[in-house]
């Protein structure tokens, strides 16, 4: 008597991990007296959050390999935890080889894309985030096409990615990842700014996910922006009032929420002649300093801000990114709905009302 063969299970989803090994090392760490994350604080970040995924049903992640030693410790971590009975979702490398720059993360989110990745934790400050979410929105005109992304803030100026225990996002991440919570419920829709320069030569084109700062210098070698001296204007996806960095001068002024369509530019004043008001705002860890503010205004989704400065640079979410000179326009506007990320706090909260992490006794 013969049986009929019994379904075949479906297969483990896949998570992605970009670890990114040295964020948090700028200039701003130093001028500030601020921490900074070492290679075992980090190893232990992912340790917890591999746990978590294996606890919901997550048993491979996709991650992406670096020069810094941080995947070769894991990996002996990874041996001792095996050896003591604990269970962790299995960790492999993607077919890459790292250069030690930001074209890691960028690349990494490429292949994990492909490679039909559920969901993508990311482990650093904005610039790696900005990294990460740029690969992703490419070529997608729906937030709901984009890899969905789960930040944990190891950076400086951490205005993007939430401070939050691994632990409770990877419970989050599998709980999506294996489909018992629905992208309706898990997943929230995020803007970002995009900014154009329109010039002879062509158009340049990148995004922020928090701020793009306009400063008067054109010198990019020093990255981190971190000096208010020089600032003309800040362009805000969003404002929060408890934020470090220079997102923080426009959260002190008029918060705009992230889940709001629109966002804000804050026109500064360096001097006094120009200043309505100044705000003294925390533009780095440790670093609180008055700010001359002549004019706020709203930015709504979709409408175009072109830049009244002739020269100078462009920063992107603190990071020196675009010098423009005479002959050059900058474009920048809110582009609403561009990519989701998971809602850690909405996850969990389901969780705990459809009892996703109960069981019997």
């Amino acid at each position: 008597m013969s049986h009929a063969p019994s379904p075949a299970a479906p297969p483990s989803p896949v998570v992605g991990l970009i670890a990114n090994p040295v964020s948090a090392r700028d200039i701003r760490r130093i001028v500030a007296n601020a921490g900074n994350l070492q290679l075992p604080d980090r190893v232990n970040i992912v340790l917890r959050l591999l746990a978590a995924l294996a606890a919901t049903g997550v048993s491979r992640v996709l991650m992406m390999p670096d020069r810094a030693g941080l995947a070769a410790m894991l990996a002996r971590h990874l041996e001792r935890e095996r050896r003591q009975g604990h269970v962790l979702a299995q960790v492999e490398m993607l077919d890459m080889v790292p250069v030690a720059t930001v074209e890691d993360s960028c690349r990494a989110a490429r292949l994990l894309r492909e490679a039909g990745a559920a969901a993508i934790v990311v482990l650093g400050g904005d610039g790696t985030h900005r990294a990460v979410v740029r690969e992703l929105v490419a070529n997608t005109g729906d937030w709901r096409e984009t890899v969905p992304v789960c930040g944990l803030s190891t950076g400086t100026n951490n205005a993007f990615p939430e401070l939050r225990e691994s632990t409770t996002a990877g419970l989050a991440v599998g709980l999506y990842a294996t489909g018992r919570l629905p992208a309706e419920v898990a997943l929230a829709a995020n803007k970002l700014l995009d900014v154009r320069i329109d010039g002879a030569a062509g158009t340049r084109s990148d995004i922020a996910l928090v701020d793009a700062v306009l400063a008067d210098e054109r010198l990019i070698a020093a990255r981190a922006l971190w000096k208010p001296e020089g600032l003309r204007a800040v362009y805000l996806a969003f404002a929060e009032a408890q934020a470090i960095g220079l997102s923080s001068i426009g959260g002190l002024l008029q918060p705009v929420p992230r889940d709001a369509p629109g966002g804000l530019a804050v026109h500064l004043a360096p001097e006094p002649a120009r200043r309505r008001q100044v705000v003294r705002a925390p533009i780095a860890p440790g670093m609180v300093r008055a700010i001359g503010i002549e004019h706020v205004e709203a930015m709504p989704p979709g409408q175009d801000f072109a830049v009244r400065q002739a020269a100078g640079v462009v920063a992107l979410d603190g990071e020196r990114e675009l010098a423009f000179g005479a002959g050059e326009r900058v474009h920048i506007s809110v582009r609403a709905n561009a990519f989701s990320t998971i809602d850690v706090g909405r996850c969990l909260h389901e969780a705990a009302l459809r009892g996703l992490l109960c069981g019997a006794a």
